[in-house]
């Protein structure tokens, strides 16, 4: 009988209903992520680009979403709207200000369930231009599974509007461009 239960007990703790919290580092070595930007042009059109440099990681439970976690930090000087004028403007004192303020990050506080399957909503601090300030934002999971080598990888993508003015940034684009749209999508590899 005492083996039965020992048996049973250890049965039970490699259940997946007792899964542990897995940890990932975000893909940005295969570019399987980006961190995307549009903010609109004077009210006719959109500018469109991305940062090319950043890292992250991610903590996901299946069993307890409390546990959830993500941390991003973005290299500024590496935004790329596909305009090398522009992009050296947007470094500048004007706007992200990359000598004083290099880095941009986002770490999350909470994580809780959405209202579907495969939808949280994530609160955290975005520190951008040297101004940290709590955001709010949906994300959903695009997939998980293994992959061609031999690991697992899971994936999620959200988006968030911010007031650069919110952060400092008060130079002036017209009332069209008083927000922007600040987009992720993150796969990561499990440790």
């Amino acid at each position: 009988m005492k083996k039965t239960l020992i048996a049973a007990a250890i049965m039970l703790m490699a259940s997946p209903a007792f899964a542990a919290p897995e940890n990932y580092v975000v893909d940005t070595e295969g570019m399987h992520a980006s961190i995307n930007f549009k903010i609109n042009h004077l009210g006719y059109s959109w500018v469109v680009g991305r940062f090319n440099d950043f890292k992250g990681s991610f903590v996901f439970d299946e069993d307890d979403v409390a546990n959830n976690s993500v941390a991003i930090t973005i290299n500024t000087s590496s935004v790329d709207s596909n305009h090398a004028e522009r992009d050296r403007h947007v470094r500048s004192k004007d706007f992200l200000d990359v000598k004083r303020f290099p880095e941009a990050s986002f770490k999350s506080t909470s994580v809780t369930q959405g209202e579907d399957a495969g939808e949280y909503q994530v609160k955290g601090d975005l520190t951008l231009h040297g101004v940290t300030k709590p955001v709010a934002f949906e994300i959903e999971e695009v997939g998980a599974g293994k992959d061609p080598w031999g690991g697992y990888r899971r994936g999620f993508e959200g988006e968030m509007t911010l007031k650069p003015s919110d952060f400092g940034i008060d130079y002036d684009l017209g009332p069209a461009a008083a927000t922007m749209e600040l987009e992720f999508i993150l796969e990561g590899v499990k440790q």
